[in-house]
């Protein structure tokens, strides 16, 4: 049987990769990475930014998505790649895609793609979980609780079934405060495999010290990208 040769012209060449950062804010926090993508490519056709497109016979955007955070988790840091047909100042595309996307989809940088890969820059992330009607001194003593333990497995079922995995080796530092209704706290995840996601680390901390939540807290992951020897997470797109 012949091989089928797809029909049309070549699709032009990718010319330039941007890398773009990006927030999920207020209700888009909701929207899944697949809601995302639809309205990133509208978005993208509506600002008239020249996506490159595969060959064959469904040609689709050269994009590609690194580390989204859960659906529900607000972020100030994900991150996409994008290759263009024709050049673009970084500062037009981030003007006129910025304008096209709703609000609560806010594009915040976008600069040129540096050598390597940009998944291999988001080794760890930065987290905030805003906890209602959880005293400080609960949630602190929660904390260090499971900061005691070397070892704390946790069970999220994934596609192919239930995975039991540690969650205290992801967890590099931590930092709990007091709001007017409650606390807050902040860490930083180490980005292991399977990711640990806070719904991990908060069944982590319950396992380890009976913490009674009465409501998920509102969780909004602050930057991710390379992990640096003091702990801090560096800004990805930073051409160091």
């Amino acid at each position: 049987m012949a091989k089928r040769v797809p029909e049309g012209p070549a699709p032009d060449p990718a010319v330039q990769k941007l890398r773009v950062q990006y927030a999920k804010r207020g209700r888009l926090r909701f929207s899944s990475t697949r809601d995302f993508q639809r309205a990133l490519e509208r978005a993208l056709r509506r600002a008239q930014v020249p996506m490159a497109f595969s060959a064959g016979f469904h040609p689709h955007p050269r994009i590609s998505y690194a580390n989204a955070a859960p659906t529900g988790t607000a972020s100030e840091a994900e991150y996409f790649e994008i290759q263009l047909r024709e050049r673009r100042e970084p500062a037009q595309v981030l003007d006129a895609l910025d304008v096209a996307l709703p609000d609560g989809l806010d594009i915040l940088s976008v600069v040129e793609a540096q050598p390597g890969a940009l998944a291999d820059r988001l080794q760890a992330s930065e987290w905030r979980l805003d906890f209602a009607a959880v005293a400080p001194t609960d949630l602190r003593a929660a904390v260090q609780a499971f900061l005691a333990e070397s070892l704390v497995e946790v069970t999220r079922m994934m596609k192919s079934g239930p995975r039991t995995f540690d969650v205290r080796a992801a967890a590099l530092a931590t930092a709990v405060s007091e709001l007017a209704d409650g606390s807050r706290l902040e860490v930083t995840l180490r980005h292991t495999t399977p990711a640990v996601r806070p719904d991990d680390l908060l069944n982590g901390l319950r396992a380890v010290s009976g913490l009674e939540v009465p409501r998920s807290p509102l969780v909004t992951r602050l930057r991710q990208g390379v992990l640096q020897d003091d702990g801090s997470v560096s800004d990805p797109l930073e051409t160091a």
